[in-house]
């Protein structure tokens, strides 16, 4: 019966499968973060209940860029949400009737298909500072939760 679940050389199989578990704990531990997303802020780039990676390693040697879509812890440690980074340090940004305007220019962003008219004042971004928001900007904007967030809160970037 042990020939059959450890195949001709138990030792060979066993080491495959240390190697195995050992690998699975680093890369679930401490590379990739599992999550689950709750809600259509992010629609049509991710859907209500899928579960999707945060790669965690994606900022180890360099720093979130616009565009990328980042896992943000909020509270807690299981408390994440998913955001696109639309604003980084040190620049202004506002949103009128919809569209994002970084140093008072324009954001194309390929990913946001339908636009509801947000208006959001002209304001500052510190340093280590980002501005996130959701891509489904149809939902109006009190609903849509957006806004100024740390690098510190940033635990990586999403893979698909």
């Amino acid at each position: 019966m042990t020939h059959f679940i450890l195949g001709r050389n138990p030792r060979l199989t066993l080491i495959r499968a240390s190697a195995l578990i050992v690998s699975a704990i680093v890369l679930f531990g401490f590379v990739l973060l599992p999550v689950r997303l709750h809600g259509i802020s992010m629609l049509p780039t991710y859907s209500d209940g899928g579960l999707n990676f945060a790669n965690r390693a994606a900022y180890w040697w360099r720093e979130p860029a616009r565009g990328d879509a980042v896992a943000i812890r909020m509270a807690g440690e299981h408390v994440v949400y998913v955001k696109r980074i639309v604003g980084l340090p040190r620049e202004r940004i506002a949103i009128i009737a919809g569209v994002v305007l970084v140093n008072d220019e324009p954001l194309v962003e390929p990913a946001v298909v339908y636009k509801a008219p947000w208006n959001v004042p002209a304001f500052t971004l510190g340093n280590g500072d980002y501005f996130l928001i959701g891509d489904n900007r149809a939902m109006a904007a009190q609903n849509h939760d957006f806004g100024t967030t740390t690098r510190a809160r940033v635990v990586g970037k999403m893979l698909f």
